[in-house]
């Protein structure tokens, strides 16, 4: 039986099947930039979703290419990612701002019927996540949950530094998707990515991952 997060905040709630660490195993590929002979190449990743300080998950996500060999020697260490998650609302006096100020007041969310209030039209609850890798780019996401299930897309507000735009190595637009999946038992995220050179191109295939619950 799935028991809510210890300390999670109530407006988080449609997000809290996240909360853990994950592990496991996917593939990425390099499609992107090999459009004519791409490959695909195993890579393993540990997520953790953890409760923070405010109306937001924290998201840190750490990878490495799997080598031939089986003990690690071959394995080559990914950038990793770092983000923040949270329900899409207007911004309140309770929330932190500006910089590091904190909020005052109450939260207007304070009950479950509050919480129903936030659904969008197609039943679920619109969210947004922000998520930065070392090399300056940022990606801001807006999309919805929706009975365990996330897609979301990059919008405005997104960055990516002219040096790796220069080296064709930024993208200009993403699509992400995760969802959970019950196997014997065992409760599994699968989550995957797609990006573009631009909104009105078609997508590529980046990341496809399955993890397991391990913490």
């Amino acid at each position: 039986m799935f028991v809510l997060p210890e300390g999670l905040p109530l407006e988080l709630t449609p997000l809290a099947f996240l909360v853990g660490t994950w592990e496991g195993i996917g593939v990425v590929s390099n499609k992107f930039v090999a459009k004519t002979e791409p490959t695909e190449q195993k890579f393993q990743q540990k997520v953790t979703f953890a409760v923070g300080q405010g109306n937001y998950l924290t998201y840190h996500a750490t990878s490495r290419l799997l080598g031939d060999e089986t003990n690690g020697t071959q394995d080559i260490e990914l950038p990793a990612e770092l983000g923040f998650w949270r329900l899409a609302k207007p911004a309140e006096e309770a929330d932190f701002g500006p910089s590091v100020l904190p909020g005052t007041g109450p939260r207007r969310i304070t009950s479950a019927e509050d919480l129903e209030l936030m659904r969008n039209e197609r039943g679920g609850f619109d969210i947004e996540a922000s998520i930065i890798h070392p090399g300056g780019a940022y990606e801001f996401y807006a999309g919805q949950v929706l009975k365990g299930r996330i897609e979301m897309r990059t919008v405005a507000g997104s960055h990516m530094p002219m040096h790796l735009v220069d080296a064709g190595k930024g993208w200009a637009y993403a699509e992400r998707m995760y969802g959970t999946l019950t196997q014997e038992g065992v409760v599994k995220l699968l989550w995957v990515m797609e990006a573009a050179t631009s909104i009105r191109e078609p997508l590529v295939p980046l990341v496809s991952v399955e993890l397991d619950r391990i913490a």
